[in-house]
């Protein structure tokens, strides 16, 4: 294989940039794990009163993932996720005003394989959501195994990451007087399985959860679909059926978490690594569909607003596409 070495005279700015997804990546594929074996070692150090402290604190402060998180203002803002964004670029575009005195639920699609237009987005403040949707807030819902994490767990929630056990977008969307918003990746683990250059595969079809939570609370749904999500990695050939992707869906019954085989380009070279690509991401936040609070929905009331939601949501596909570089015979594709 040939490899495709970066120029020696990239501007300081752009190595910036690749710096700031370098963490970001790190972050997700092995921070957790150095802070379970960071906290290990202080337990088993002559500093074990700290270890024992934090987990006093661990036991007190368990539920607050699934109670709204406890977000950082100064955290999101950090000037890293600048770089983050224009690494990309990353680019949030509204396509109405959402009134702040609602809860919403966004179902963001499609999942991708690091989610990176829904953190870059939602836990951060990098690409002006406050200044799009004032008065509202996001929370970005995230697998529940992450927040068991010590240390890695505080860090995660000053984004405003929440779990995505029920109980807590049950919280967020039933937070008296409105501004509150649970963005969930409908598609989940599952769909990132799927996720390489070209695909259109959403898992939506099956997928009524949200929309039984949102009438529950009365929160409005909102369609957000994000062009070049799934742009940004190559992924081993795993068809349905084959062995790796059997082993895939095993290993994500069995721990909650899938494990795409992903691959891009490496910080000096574009040939290979686990550098996501330059690719452009625009993520489009939808019209909201007004929704009626019932606490007891019927399966006919669930799938009638569920059928409602496929239609926003294509159509929204629909009528941005070719603006974002989607030919005009492609459509998607919802199992």
């Amino acid at each position: 294989m040939k490899i495709e070495f970066a120029p020696l005279n990239i501007p300081f700015s752009r190595r910036l940039q690749t710096c700031a997804v370098v963490q970001w990546v790190f972050s997700f594929l092995a921070l957790a794990q150095c802070c379970l074996a960071l906290f290990v070692i202080i337990l088993l150090s002559s500093y074990w009163y700290v270890a024992a402290l934090y987990a006093v604190w661990l036991y007190w402060d368990w539920d607050t993932p699934v109670s709204g998180g406890r977000r950082s203002a100064w955290v999101r803002n950090w000037t890293v996720w600048k770089y983050f964004r224009d690494y990309f670029p990353i680019t949030l575009v509204k396509t109405v005003d959402l009134d702040p005195k609602n809860n919403y639920l966004f179902g963001f699609h499609p999942h991708g394989v690091l989610v990176a237009g829904g953190f870059g987005n939602f836990c951060t403040e990098a690409t002006g959501f406050s200044k799009l949707f004032p008065g509202l807030i996001p929370h970005l819902l995230m697998l529940p195994f992450w927040f068991r994490v010590p240390f890695y767990r505080d860090y995660i929630m000053c984004g405003g990451l929440v779990s995505s056990d029920k109980k807590s977008a049950s919280h967020i969307l039933g937070l008296k007087g409105g501004g509150h918003v649970a963005v969930v990746a409908v598609g989940g683990a599952e769909e990132s399985l799927d996720a390489r250059p070209g695909a259109l595969t959403l898992q939506v079809l099956h997928r009524k959860g949200f929309i039984k939570l949102a009438m529950k609370h009365g929160a409005h749904l909102v369609p957000v679909f994000s062009f070049g999500e799934n742009e940004l990695f190559y992924q081993v050939d795993n068809p349905r059926g084959s062995l790796i992707r059997t082993l895939q869906e095993r290993l994500q019954k069995f721990m909650g978490v899938a494990l795409p085989l992903f691959h891009a380009r490496g910080v000096f070279q574009y040939s290979f690594g686990l550098l996501p690509f330059r690719k452009p991401i625009f993520t489009v936040v939808g019209t909201p569909i007004v929704v009626e609070k019932n606490t007891n929905p019927t399966n006919e009331e669930i799938d009638k607003l569920h059928t409602i939601y496929l239609e926003h949501l294509t159509q929204l596909f629909e009528e941005n596409k070719e603006q974002y570089g989607i030919p005009d015979h492609r459509h998607l594709i919802i199992t």
